[in-house]
């Protein structure tokens, strides 16, 4: 088996560990500032908001105000997601005052006291993770079997199965950005943040990439020689504002089982993966539409590419021809949300 390095997403570990630690090093001053106020301020669970504050009117429904543990009375709220709940709750509706009238009540014990009121009433939202939102992200991983698994296991209420790529590349294709969003406000019978109100939105981020890659993972490169010092890397280029990278595979290398998606007949055929990240920020670009033209002297093909997960990594790719010894020119026609000119990024490669 022969895998070339192009394969290779750029390890994205260094460079955010660059970006996190003026980061690190302000939160840790804040903490030497703030220590004193953290200890005075304790987060509470949802079920001593709902006793000190919500149950005066929710115990026995007073003031209109739907009974804690009448199902019928709070499903049709349970439907609008956490949402749009702990907004009616911020802000005030009706009788209901503001915070319940109780301006000490934060936002998060708000949305606790919430999940915790749905549940004793017939609904079955997850319980946040405990404590105050966690200073350390948890691990896709665990946020997904403690979270989603309970819809995404076996795809409850219409949710797509964990690893069905049939399932969520078409949502995967409105953009990484766009279904973190919609786990955020949540989404038809999906709560808020999938009933964990703690959850950040970078470890909803981490969970859909997680389900969206369960099961499907490419060969580990060869080892190849580190590059010379001070040379530049070909196959990675930056173009409008935009790090792309190419990654190529010859697709009888990828067992047939972990293939992103299915291949042509025959001989020769490689898989070409483009990977996106925004040259300031570094944020893995999702929502972008990439078209690729692969050539030689002899002819050549172009196809738009299929969003794909390589490295636990959302990208693009699709499967080409390259049966000749010549040198192909790969060019990348790459175009963001939102129209203007598309970037162009052209790559020379040798088939083997």
């Amino acid at each position: 088996m022969r895998i070339d390095r192009r394969v290779t997403v750029p390890p994205l570990v260094p460079r955010l560990a660059r970006a996190l630690t003026p980061l690190a090093a302000f939160v840790a001053a804040a903490g030497l500032v703030c220590v004193d106020a953290s200890a005075q301020r304790r987060e509470r669970s949802g079920q001593e908001v709902v006793e000190a504050t919500c149950a005066s009117c929710h115990a026995k429904g007073e003031n209109n105000a739907p009974r804690i543990g009448d199902e019928k009375a709070w499903a049709p709220r349970a439907a609008q997601g956490l949402s749009a709940l702990t907004e009616h709750a911020l802000k005030g509706v009706r009788a209901m005052p503001a915070h319940g009238g109780n301006p000490n009540v934060s936002d998060i014990e708000v949305e606790r006291a919430i999940i915790h009121m749905v549940n004793l009433s017939g609904g079955r939202w997850v319980v946040p993770l405990g404590g105050a939102t966690p200073a350390m992200l948890r691990s896709s991983e665990q946020v997904v079997q403690t979270a989603c698994a309970n819809c995404h296991k076996e795809g409850l209420n219409g949710a797509p199965k964990i690893g069905d790529r049939a399932a969520w590349i078409p949502r995967v294709k409105k953009g990484l950005d766009t279904l973190v969003k919609s786990a955020v406000h949540g989404h038809g019978a999906m709560p808020a943040r999938g009933g964990v109100a703690d959850l950040s939105d970078m470890e909803l981020q981490g969970a859909i990439v997680y389900m969206f890659n369960q099961g499907v993972a490419l060969p580990p490169p060869a080892p190849v020689p580190a590059a010379a010092a001070g040379s530049a890397d070909p196959f990675h280029k930056v173009v409008g504002g935009i790090d792309v990278y190419l990654g190529v595979i010859k697709a009888d290398a990828i067992p047939a089982a972990q293939r992103p998606t299915k291949a042509p007949s025959g001989r020769s055929v490689y898989h070409v993966n483009i990977s996106l990240y925004d040259a300031k920020t570094q944020a893995p670009i999702t929502d972008a539409q990439v078209k690729v033209k692969v050539a030689d002297p002899m002819g050549g093909e172009t196809r738009a590419l299929d969003i794909v997960a390589i490295n636990n990594t959302i990208s693009y790719g699709g499967y080409f021809r390259m049966p000749n010894k010549n040198p192909y020119t790969v060019t990348a026609q790459i175009q963001l949300p939102g129209g203007g000119a598309a970037a162009e990024a052209r790559f020379d490669y040798r088939a083997r």
